[in-house]
């Protein structure tokens, strides 16, 4: 599952993605510098990965990841192919959900696009252009539509429908208002799902200030007050963070905030973590939400679903505070679960095959 980092040039996109994952990228202060994407990946962290490790002695610890795109930074003007913009909507519509990185802090030193500090139109700047890309697959696919709810078929005839209310939406500029038509829509979602708009993917906002603990006052001063699902953090320094050992931090007083948003990150993809423990290793499992257990056993490999007869559930911290399956299992704590089990987030489950 991949997570684009997105913004306008110079807000601290690549410096945000080397500190994530220690990759040495070009963070020069000049727009473009980013070309290319970069990727890499990020183990996401998980107290329960080291507890269960050293419950079980395991030999090995292997965390869940997620993968980190570091985009090309977009202009006004991307959706008709300014700046970097074809090859920026290109890049963007291979991820699953999007963080978009919005510059606060005041730096006459970095050069900002358009002059001046405005987050708030910076923020509509690129939203603006993702929705004008979304209008564009739009048009195209309500001319298809069309022809096809000529002779009567009634998909396309439905399809049609829904597609022209998202029009009207998009025509707004509200990209909020896509997420509520989608969570309105339910199963129907469906039948519009592979227009793979830009707008369906989540978006979490990065707020990057000198001093994230006056988020608050910033919000409110730059007219961000309705934004709700967002993370202050001062990406320099987090930058700097990575060449102090963890004495340095303690006698600094510093304390990094990305594991907040590996984590935050990791729950816009719509994720959950299953475990598995033992003497070989303990290891955390990425699967959809509302997964199956014979889902979840995919995850591990093909013959876990296929070949599924059941699994025995326990949940991580009943475990952890047990001390032991055996113990777990002589109190009744372990459930054996069939085929229609929905997998919990923290399970620990050996599967039966």
């Amino acid at each position: 599952m991949k997570i684009g980092i997105v913004g306008l040039p110079n807000v601290g996109k690549s410096t945000l993605f080397k500190a994530l994952t220690k990759i040495q990228v070009d963070i020069n202060n000049y727009p473009f510098c980013t070309i290319e994407p970069n990727v890499g990946i990020v183990e996401v962290p998980d107290e329960r990965v080291d507890k269960l490790a050293r419950l079980s002695q395991s030999k090995k610890k292997i965390f869940a990841t997620i993968e980190f795109v570091d985009i090309a930074g977009l202009v006004a003007g991307a959706s008709e192919g300014q700046g970097l913009g074809n090859k920026f909507l290109h890049n963007i519509r291979e991820v699953d959900a999007i963080v978009q990185v919005i510059r606060i802090f005041e730096n006459e030193n970095i050069t900002h696009v358009s002059g001046k500090i405005n987050p708030l139109h910076d923020m509509e700047t690129i939203n603006t252009e993702l929705i004008l890309a979304d209008l564009d697959t739009i048009e195209k696919r309500l001319t298809k539509l069309a022809k096809e709810a000529r002779s009567g078929d009634k998909l396309a005839i439905k399809q049609q429908g829904l597609t022209s209310q998202l029009k009207e939406i998009l025509n707004q500029n509200d990209l909020s208002a896509v997420g509520k038509f989608i969570a309105e829509l339910g199963e129907d979602f469906e039948i519009i799902r592979d227009l793979q708009l830009l707008s369906f993917k989540p978006i979490l906002y990065i707020f990057n200030s000198s001093q994230p603990k006056e988020i608050k006052d910033d919000l409110k001063k730059y007219g961000l007050e309705k934004i709700t699902n967002f993370i202050a953090l001062d990406i320099k320094t987090e930058e700097e963070l990575l060449d102090l050992s963890e004495e340095e931090k303690a006698e600094l007083e510093l304390k990094s905030h990305l594991a907040e948003l590996i984590t935050k990150s990791y729950k816009l993809l719509n994720l959950i973590t299953f475990l598995t423990t033992g003497k070989d290793e303990t290891r955390a499992w990425t699967i959809p939400a509302n997964s199956t257990a014979p889902r979840a056993g995919r995850a591990i490999h093909g013959d876990f679903e296929q070949k599924f007869i059941c699994a025995e559930v326990i949940a991580c911290q009943d475990l952890i505070s047990l001390g032991s399956f055996a113990k777990a299992k002589e109190v009744g704590r372990v459930r054996t679960e069939g085929k229609s089990y929905v997998v919990q987030d923290g399970d620990v489950i050996e599967f039966k095959i």
